[in-house]
């Protein structure tokens, strides 16, 4: 598979990777601001790319990912023909949202591999808990971006908001959702 580094988008870059990574039997899960940018079909942009390792049992992943050119600085993954976008490994699996894992990711076939990445009903979760926990109102505002692009379950998202004691942020989503000036 190949991708112009120089301006691929979130998703190019994760199909990239992941199958990549996945043909070196390592399973990976796309979270955080690189799903908000996928569901939101690019109206936001992340800047990087946040994998959750299958296994915290994986081995050879620097070499991995200097094979399609990556190379480790610190924590994050730099491609030098990729100046907008970085690759991060921030935990491993299994994966959970606040109080609520294992997460069951969504698979999706590309090039024969299976790869996986967050429901849009669980990155609207993920978006909501940093809202919750880090008072961060993009959060918020990505939440109701995803939701508005993409079929969510609002029960189990209500539920879930509840389970974290949280109801007022169900309220607050639910109200800028109604909103057509929001994001």
């Amino acid at each position: 598979m190949k991708i112009n580094l120089k301006n691929c988008t979130e998703e190019e870059l994760w199909k990239y990777v992941a199958t990549h990574l996945k043909a070196k039997g390592i399973d990976t899960i796309l979270v955080g601001g690189a799903v908000v940018s996928i569901y939101s079909e690019g109206i936001y942009k992340s800047g990087d790319l946040d994998f959750v390792l299958g296994s915290m049992f994986t081995k050879g992943l620097p070499e991995a990912m200097k094979g399609i050119g990556f190379i480790q600085h610190g924590r994050h993954y730099i491609h030098p023909e990729c100046d907008h976008l970085f690759v991060e490994f921030p935990g491993s699996f299994p994966l959970g949202i606040g109080e609520d894992y294992p997460i069951q990711p969504d698979e999706k076939e590309v090039h024969g591999n299976i790869i996986k990445i967050l429901s849009p009903t669980d990155c609207v979760k993920d978006r909501l808990a940093t809202y919750m926990y880090f008072k961060d109102r993009d959060g918020l505002d990505q939440a109701v971006l995803v939701s508005k692009k993409q079929p969510v379950n609002m029960g189990s998202i209500e539920k879930w908001c509840k389970g974290e004691n949280h109801v007022e942020v169900f309220k607050e989503f639910i109200k800028l959702m109604k909103n057509e000036h929001s994001p």
